[in-house]
């Protein structure tokens, strides 16, 4: 085996302002239905501020990555943090709808900005020889920052909305300062693509009908429900589940102090804060190898079904949490945490050796097309469909129809697999 080339100062600057990037975006974003609903707004224009957050969070890396290659990392990693810092600081004086959806927009738009930035360095300054270990680094990262950002915001929201959006607008100015006097631009090969090349090349890959097809079932049926998920699990928890018994669930079996810090105190009794436990980033720091290294043996569309079927079974779970026991509430989580494991990353793999060597990152590209779809739609679907089954008196329905709409996802991704045939992986 050869020996593994040591990693470059940048590459660890890189993954630590990717922590605390996703430190601030987690921390906001996961406890913002808490939020709107704290405001009094309804479930159905909270989807609508999901989706054009999530639209332009997913929908402007397609671009942003074509003028990082023309102006540099550096500069454009600082133009997002120019847009970041300002949209969340705004978080404190504005509480009107119009308001609160622009500025929602806004931190989607540096956050799409951002997105591609840093896995681009990663793979910049990595070879052959460290490159999977590279990206592991990269995703632990990920998972780290998306883990503690959500809790330090739910203490800190339990005091005041306010401090949560200071600690990410804090973390940006970090990472300003960071990226400023630190990142030093890595060497690489510049593609030289012009926006519109791009686009047309998009627009080739697509002309491919077979192709378009499983882009958009994916969009439809693999990323919807995934976004569903976290667009809905923390404010299901904090609205609908006993959240004093799963204080009590977690200070039995982990102690006082880690259920403690987990919660708050509502009127003399401990409650669990929804968002410090509603997301899979701690489930996959500790799980995600040992997941990978048992499916990496199976086929890749086989796996992903059967990853969308574990995750089907996890939404069943969160709802019958609120009708049963609330614990069952982290057997669901887990479930689809599970799922996301298994699921996730083999059809990111699986897009990315079905296309022509030459053209592998183009393929991937239009991956973050699918994402898009299914993303952007999921707010203005479920947040509203929940939010109609919550004045109903029966939340739980929301997660019994995603966990059909998974199966759904299944059966036709199975029939559309037999009928029009798998794609061919490459060799090598």
């Amino acid at each position: 085996m050869a020996k593994r080339t040591p990693f470059p100062k940048v590459f660890w600057i890189a993954n630590g302002i990717e922590v605390l990037e996703r430190f601030a975006y987690y921390g906001i974003y996961f406890g913002f239905g808490i939020y709107m609903s704290h405001l009094g707004y309804t479930r159905a224009q909270l989807g609508i501020v999901q989706s054009i957050f999530l639209f332009f969070s997913y929908g402007i890396p397609v671009i942003s990555g074509t003028f990082a290659d023309r102006f540099g990392f550096k500069k454009v990693l600082i133009v997002s943090y120019l847009a970041y810092l300002p949209s969340i600081l705004l978080l404190l004086l504005t509480k009107t709808f119009s308001g609160i959806a622009l500025t929602m927009l806004s931190i989607g738009l540096a956050a799409g900005i951002f997105k591609p930035l840093i896995a681009s360095t990663v793979r910049a300054v990595t070879d052959k020889t460290n490159k999977t270990l590279g990206f592991g680094i990269f995703y632990a990262m990920v998972n780290v920052g998306g883990s503690f950002g959500p809790i330090v915001a739910g203490k800190l929201r339990a005091i005041s909305w306010n401090y949560a959006f200071l600690a990410a607008a804090i973390a940006i100015g970090v990472m300003l300062l960071i990226t400023i006097f630190f990142y030093k631009e890595p060497k690489r090969e510049i593609e030289g693509i012009t926006l519109g090349q791009k686009f047309k090349d998009i627009a080739i890959a697509f002309s491919d009908l077979k192709f378009a097809v499983f882009i958009v079932l994916l969009g439809l049926f693999f990323w919807l429900p995934f976004w569903a998920f976290f667009n809905l699990c923390a404010l299901y928890v904090d609205s609908n589940i006993d959240t004093a018994q799963l204080y009590l669930n977690i200070k039995s079996v982990f102690g006082r102090g880690l259920a403690d810090f987990l919660s708050h105190e509502v009127e003399g009794q401990r409650r669990i804060l929804g968002e410090t436990i509603a997301h899979t980033g701690y489930i996959i720091m500790i799980f995600q190898v040992l997941v990978s290294r048992i499916i990496e043996r199976f086929k890749a569309l086989p796996t992903v079904l059967f990853g969308l079927f574990v995750a089907a079974i996890g939404f069943s779970v969160i709802g019958y949490a609120r009708i049963s026991a609330a614990a069952f509430i982290f057997l669901g989580i887990f479930l689809f945490a599970l799922g996301e494991m298994i699921s996730s990353p083999r059809i990111q793999e699986y897009i990315t050796w079905i296309a022509p060597k030459e053209k592998a990152g183009l393929y991937m590209g239009i991956n973050f097309v699918a994402l898009l779809i299914g993303s952007a739609l999921s707010g203005v679907t479920y947040t509203t469909l929940y939010g109609v089954f919550n004045k109903a008196n029966h939340p739980e329905y929301v997660w019994f129809i995603l966990a059909g709409h998974l199966i759904l996802g299944v059966g036709l991704l199975y029939i559309f697999t037999k009928t029009a045939g798998e794609f061919k992986e490459r060799e090598e």
